[in-house]
């Protein structure tokens, strides 16, 4: 699998599923090497993997990610080379322990050690049976990592990492603990609004659903930033330094950063300027590398 240097992560619960194909393949012509789909309450990210995998020819297609308490490793194992032997190879799993209230409060199992519990997962993953067809090459793995022990265990057990909401900081932080080889794929909101205070709101509409969430507010602590900076929906600080928004200059700025800093694939979410949960097609088109 050849992972470019830049992709797109998207919900893309909002849309039909015709109408998700149809995204899809317009993310494919733009020249994006992969798309990232998240697991949350919504589609099966291993069913709708597989249907837009079938809809599209070249474009990778990313879990970013599938949750480890909702199926058993051997599930996981057999999804992840179904589908890649289905797709000739276009298929990226990335696994997460997901959040506690997530976990315990809507599919209700105990949350447990976060790296013990994942190192358990891919161990047991790596045992397990396959006794169909298999993909022509070992399709790879990433795991959602923030902190120092989670990053270690990408690099040691899986092709790399996908961090979700960080900074370019983090980013380098990251680098320097996994090493030069590991993947270090790296999730980026970007907003194409230049009014400061338009794109902050929208920023802190986006960042709402994650500030109460321990593990990612244990990362931004790790960064340097404080309780303070949690509170009604995110400081200009931490919007700022968290949600690329801005011109287009702005926005490839940070990109840049944090390939300069290590990431090895950057991922870019885009936060729709109007405030509807569908893609920001303008900033997707002028970031195409097809347009590079």
């Amino acid at each position: 699998m050849r992972l470019g240097p830049i992709g797109v992560w998207y919900f893309t619960e909002s849309l039909s599923a015709q109408a998700a194909a149809e995204a899809v393949q317009r993310i494919e012509s733009l020249g994006y090497s992969a798309l990232w789909i998240p697991e949350a309450v919504g589609r099966h990210p291993f069913a709708h993997a597989a249907w837009l995998l079938a809809k599209t020819e070249r474009l990778i297609v990313a879990t970013g990610i599938a949750n480890i308490y909702a199926r058993d490793p051997a599930a996981s194992a057999a999804a992840q080379k179904t589908l890649a032997e289905q797709s000739n190879g276009r298929f990226l799993l990335g696994l997460g322990v997901s959040h506690r209230p997530m976990v315990e409060g809507v599919r209700g199992h105990k949350y447990e050690s976060p790296v013990a519990t994942m190192r358990s997962y891919l161990e047991r993953m790596a045992k397990a049976p396959y006794m169909a067809q298999p993909p022509a090459e070992t399709p790879p793995t990433v795991i959602a990592a923030l902190g120092p022990q989670m990053l270690k265990l990408a690099a040691t057990m899986t092709q790399g990492a996908h961090p979700y909401f960080t900074t370019p900081e983090h980013t380098a932080m990251a680098r320097k603990v996994m090493g030069p080889n590991a993947w270090l794929c790296v999730e980026q909101k970007v907003l194409l609004e230049k009014d400061a205070t338009k794109a902050r709101a929208l920023g802190r509409a986006a960042a709402t659903i994650y500030l109460g969430l321990e593990n990612y507010r244990n990362n931004w602590k790790r960064l340097g930033f404080t309780d303070s900076d949690f509170a009604n929906g995110g400081s200009d600080r931490f919007i700022d330094a968290t949600i690329a928004w801005g011109d287009l200059g702005a926005i490839q700025k940070r990109i840049r950063a944090h390939q300069d800093a290590g990431a090895s694939h950057v991922c870019i979410q885009p936060i729709n300027p109007d405030g509807v949960p569908l893609p920001d097609w303008r900033v997707l088109e002028a970031l195409a590398p097809a347009r590079a």
